[in-house]
């Protein structure tokens, strides 16, 4: 198989990263079958995918009939089966690596032998995900970055097992969608989060400490580092239970002490306090400017 021959993608997993991926794979042209287990996820993804391309038309990245063209090849469905007619399927479910495990493991059955299989996971092993579908020759890591329609990144991860066929054919992928790729082999968080999380997780241990206040310590970063946003905001952004989730793979999986999760990283997600999503993390949101809470 070539890029030529992708036709139709598939996409497990409705929820912000699913449907920005959705976004982008139909921008760049490829039908898209978007899988969720239910129908009011599927209901809210198309009205935020319309809401991000509607964004993208007042920006100028996109004409109105590019909007309208992307919208019609995106099929919101409950039944993972349709997925034998994807050449390509991308799970984008929560980062638990019991739930993916059990997905590739159903993707194996239901897929066609020669269809590629990718996990947007941002730090479980792609490997365990390989063998679970019984094909890992064909299993590769598509990591997007969040906001999916705005980042220009992908991690593809290569495992052990990867053939250099899925490998290649995964890069093309990733740049045909716009996006810059780079290859990394499969090691607890690749690239970016093995960087990123230790610094947002110190940033916690720092406010934890009273070492400064949320505002300080994201000013301190924005303006003294040239970040685009400070620590504490970004982790509100990517969610705090994701945030602790990683931490916790790479913990587990490096075994090093420096990786361990901030107590009170952990107690804000066990009081619901997720960011963004929930409307309060390490700031509240709503109508207002965002105020920090701790």
């Amino acid at each position: 198989m070539t890029i030529d021959d992708i036709k139709t993608i598939g996409v497990v997993g409705a929820g912000q990263m699913g449907r920005g991926i959705t976004q982008v794979l139909a921008t760049a042209g490829w039908n898209v079958l978007l899988v969720d287990a239910t129908e009011e996820a599927l209901e809210d993804a198309i009205r935020k995918i319309w809401q991000g391309v509607t964004k993208a038309v007042e920006k100028g990245a996109l004409r109105g009939d590019q909007a309208g063209s992307a919208m019609a090849i995106i099929h919101p469905m409950r039944h993972i089966q349709r997925l034998r007619e994807a050449q390509v399927v991308i799970e984008a479910i929560p980062e638990d690596p019991v739930m993916k495990r059990a997905l590739f493991a159903q993707l194996g059955q239901v897929c066609e032998p020669s269809t590629l299989l990718a996990s947007n996971t941002s730090s479980i092993s792609i490997a365990s995900l390989g063998m679970a579908s019984g094909r890992p020759d064909r299993v590769v890591g598509i990591h997007f970055m969040n906001p999916v329609p705005v980042m220009r990144l992908v991690e593809v991860v290569r495992a052990i097992e990867s053939s250099e066929h899925t490998v290649q054919l995964a890069l093309e992928l990733v740049r045909r969608a716009g996006k810059t790729a780079v290859l990394c082999k499969d090691s607890p968080g690749f690239i970016v989060n093995r960087v990123l999380i230790p610094m947002i997780n110190e940033a916690v241990f720092a406010l934890e400490e009273g070492v400064a206040s949320a505002e300080s310590i994201d000013l301190a970063m924005v303006e003294g580092t040239n970040h685009p946003v400070g620590p504490l905001a970004l982790a509100d952004r990517i969610g705090l239970d994701t945030v602790l989730a990683i931490c916790e793979v790479l913990h587990q999986d490096l075994g090093d002490p420096k990786f361990r999760p901030c107590p009170l990283l952990r107690k804000y997600v066990e009081a619901g306090r997720l960011g963004r999503k929930s409307g309060h993390g390490f700031y509240v949101y709503g109508d207002q400017p965002a105020m920090n809470v701790h």
